[in-house]
């Protein structure tokens, strides 16, 4: 394990206001993660897991505290500095596989890289790279309808990995599969940590699914506890 963290979590708290309600989500969260980890989320509904997730990957802000990420501060982003950021250095894995019904899963695979400055060339050798590390280089011309859930979800992974991120981010990536697929996209966001560098974060409620990772955390009310 590296001795700097990739991920730094400093006092983080998160507050919801609901009429007249302050909902805390987060409370003085810290945390640091580090290269190549595969540490899974756990805590019940409501515990601030997916709230957790969702600020260190830049698609939510924070109350207070402070997120570094590969030693950016992510708060001090802007709007349009934060989107580049996170095309660039963060991977999003859904429960809802998020794919466009109309496109193949090549087509899914390179939206992207269409945000970057690569020619047409390049992101097809990224895509079918991609595509062959997720195990689905045969299917890369099929559309979603024509793919099992398991392999959608296959897709969304290659689709997070195809601007070769440093971070690896799922949220219940396993809600909607069976037993078989749900080991399959496991197995890959793994080796993912193991063989390929990537730090994998992972929200999850199922123990069988955080055992495949390096390290758990869990939540309660919004704090991290033993």
């Amino acid at each position: 394990m590296a001795a700097e963290p990739i991920v730094q979590v400093r006092e983080l708290s998160k507050i919801y206001r609901q009429g007249d309600l302050d909902v805390v989500a987060l409370n003085g969260v810290s945390i640091d993660i580090f290269p190549r980890e595969f540490v899974a989320l756990m805590g019940p509904s409501g515990s601030g897991k997916s709230t957790l997730l969702h600020i260190v990957a830049g698609i939510d802000r924070a109350t207070r505290g402070t997120v570094l990420v590969q030693g950016i501060d992510v708060a001090g982003l802007n709007e349009s500095q934060l989107a580049e950021w996170r095309n660039q250095n963060v991977g999003f894995v859904f429960q809802t596989f998020n794919l466009i019904p109309v496109l193949t899963a090549r087509e899914n695979v390179e939206l992207p890289l269409l945000l970057t400055r690569l020619n047409g060339s390049e992101r097809r050798r990224q895509v079918e790279t991609a595509l062959q590390l997720v195990g689905l280089a045969d299917r890369m011309h099929h559309r979603p309808d024509q793919l099992s859930g398991g392999q959608q979800q296959r897709v969304a992974i290659a689709r997070a990995l195809v601007t070769d991120p440093a971070l690896v981010v799922a949220d219940e990536p396993t809600g909607n599969l069976d037993a078989k697929s749900a080991a399959d996209v496991l197995s890959i966001l793994q080796a993912l940590s193991r063989d390929s560098g990537k730090t994998v974060i992972m929200v999850t409620h199922d123990p069988k699914a955080a055992a495949y990772g390096t390290r758990s955390l869990h939540l309660e009310k919004g704090e991290i506890v033993a």
